[in-house]
């Protein structure tokens, strides 16, 4: 444990900003979930509803500093296609 008042502050920092980052990143996982499951369901405008919500997602995550711009990028552009595949 640390001893100098600093230290102990950036331990109990750190551990906030974990647990924010985490509460993100699961709402991100929801968000793309929901556009899988629209996907599996072959549901195209639902799936279109659902892309939108996630790409708005993982967009404000990676504004926070969640996940690197090319990452989000990478994610909505794999989740575009998969939407645009559906008949």
């Amino acid at each position: 444990m640390a001893n100098i008042k600093s230290a102990k502050k950036r331990i109990l920092v750190s551990q906030t900003r974990a647990e924010r980052n985490k509460a993100i990143r699961s709402g991100v996982k929801t968000a793309v979930k929901k556009v899988y499951a629209a996907i599996e369901a072959g549901d195209k405008t639902a799936a279109k509803e659902a892309l939108l919500n996630a790409a708005s997602t993982i967009d404000k995550a990676t504004s926070k500093g969640v996940y690197h711009k090319n990452y989000a990028s990478r994610k909505i552009s794999r989740l575009s296609l998969a939407v645009n595949k559906i008949a």
